[in-house]
């Protein structure tokens, strides 16, 4: 906002990530004019798709299954179909195959197909009445649930639902799932979903992130968009645009005084880049906080060309969109712990989405794509690529005589992709309990900056990572009921 000067635009939103195109949604539809600076070349943050290995093999950059892009009250009413996204659903959410020949555990949208083959592992029904019992925490309440742990912190609209959840989900994963389950194979699906956290599973709440997850996927499930995740943003632009709004490509803010006159402004970016470009009038003590702002793990990705699918040693593995390497609780819990100790584990938890088995857009005929990460320590330069395919190996064989070819990513490739992930980190800071609560600062309203128009909507603030679009939400609406409600 540049003083002395008529505002040209109602609203400036700075980055055209999820939650900043949410945001530049929110105002074009309630009639402002509203222009998003976007400092890469396409819009989406991590909503992008590119050809990062061979022609015609499509890949997505960062997100890939969006389960929160569908349950999010900021997105699902959006009529995202209309303008281009469709969303396709594996045959299964998600796959974990065990070692030993062990058959894959398999969660599937079906609760009570879930808990069936849950009761046939050692565990036995025991295994399957807790994980229908832990899941039901969500599927029941379902979006009255889910509206409130991804709503502002205030009193929530739905408090009975809320306090069920937070009775197991304030705990740690690894003290959920001892209690809960006597067998392998559901601690180990549990554990998968919790270490989506990117902590150590004796930090709360980790079981929070099992169950929300879990629950989500029996739900709603575990989508992608056909084509891409770009279509995502594709879609969300398309809104902008429809209500008069405008996306800028190309265009980095380093300087307050770089910005059109506006009355408002919407920052989509980290604390580290508000702190850069807002500097000194931030205040001493606001920018004391940002500047103890902690951030968490980041990641390593590949990308993989493959002439045919991965050749899992169990074949059910191929149902699923989403494959969860790594072994017992136990492991993939030691795997976390290193990283979060910056260290590398020698034996990572790796996700993997199979992206091609679902939609043949991704890859040419008779091709397929695979999609992967591991966390490693913020702003690692380790080379990871050989430890992440050691791991698809493990439930794979042969899987290196299917790959055509691979593209890596380490920490610095992923924040210089986007300039929100910082050190590699893709959930915008360390989502422990603390930093869920104090996210970037501890406040009624951390969506605000203490720059007269200025607010804060990236995944450094509630309800963190993910694409959910809710802290776009959240800034725009204070933003239209303050500065911009005549």
């Amino acid at each position: 906002m540049t003083p002395g000067r008529s505002p040209s635009f109602d609203a400036v939103v700075i980055g055209a990530g999820p939650n900043g195109l949410v945001a530049a949604v929110e105002i074009a539809r309630a009639g402002r004019r509203v222009v998003v600076l976007e400092a890469a070349d396409q819009p989406g943050g991590g909503l992008r798709t590119e050809e990062l290995t061979l022609p015609g093999f499509r890949h997505d950059v960062c997100a890939a299954i969006l389960p929160l892009a569908i349950a999010s009250p900021a997105l699902r009413d959006l009529d995202l179909d209309r303008h281009g996204v469709r969303w396709v659903h594996p045959t299964e959410p998600l796959a974990h195959p065990l070692d030993g020949g062990a058959p894959a555990v398999v969660l599937s949208r079906d609760l009570d197909e879930t808990c069936r083959a849950l009761s046939h592992g050692a565990g036995g029904g025991e295994d399957a009445a807790a994980w229908r019992s832990l899941m039901r925490l969500v599927t029941d309440p379902g979006e009255d649930l889910v509206d409130s742990l991804l709503a502002p912190l205030r009193f929530p609209r739905h408090p009975v639902a809320l306090a069920r959840f937070g009775v197991r989900g304030i705990a740690t994963a690894e003290r959920l799932a001892r209690r809960a389950f006597s067998a392998a194979p559901a601690a180990a699906l549990f554990a998968g979903l919790a270490a989506h956290s990117m902590l150590r599973l004796d930090e709360r709440p980790t079981a929070a992130y099992g169950l929300l997850l879990g629950g989500l996927a029996h739900r709603v499930g575990w989508p992608m968009a056909a084509g891409g995740s770009s279509t995502v943003a594709d879609a969300l632009v398309s809104i902008i645009e429809a209500h008069g709004g405008e996306v800028v490509t190309g265009q980095r803010v380093r300087a307050l005084d770089e910005l059109p006159s506006a009355r408002v402004v919407i920052a989509d970016i980290s604390p580290r880049e508000l702190l850069a470009i807002g500097g000194e009038h931030l205040g001493v003590r606001y920018r004391r906080r940002l500047e103890g702002y902690r951030y968490g793990p980041g990641v390593f990705k590949v990308d993989w060309a493959l002439s045919e699918p991965v050749p899992w040693a169990d074949p059910a593995v191929a149902r699923a969109g989403t494959v969860h390497l790594g072994g017992t609780f136990a492991q993939i819990a030691a795997a976390e712990a290193e990283v979060v100790a910056g260290r590398h584990a020698e034996r990572p938890f790796v996700l993997l989405a199979q992206q091609s088995l679902f939609d043949a857009s991704r890859a040419p005929a008779g091709a397929h794509t695979l999609w992967g990460y591991c966390h490693v320590p913020n702003g690692s330069t380790v080379d990871m690529t050989a430890a992440i395919e050691s791991q698809i190996e493990r439930f794979a064989p042969g899987f290196a005589d299917v790959v055509l070819a691979r593209h890596s990513m380490n920490t610095s490739a992923m924040a210089a992709h986007g300039l929100n992930y910082v050190g590699g980190d893709i959930n915008g800071g360390r989502a422990d309990l603390g930093q869920l609560i104090a996210r970037p600062v501890l406040s009624r309203h951390p969506w605000r900056v203490p720059i007269p128009g200025w607010y804060l909507c990236s995944a450094s603030t509630p309800p963190g990572g993910g694409v959910h679009g809710m802290g776009g939400r959240e800034a725009a609406r204070l933003a239209l009921a303050g500065e911009l409600r005549d």
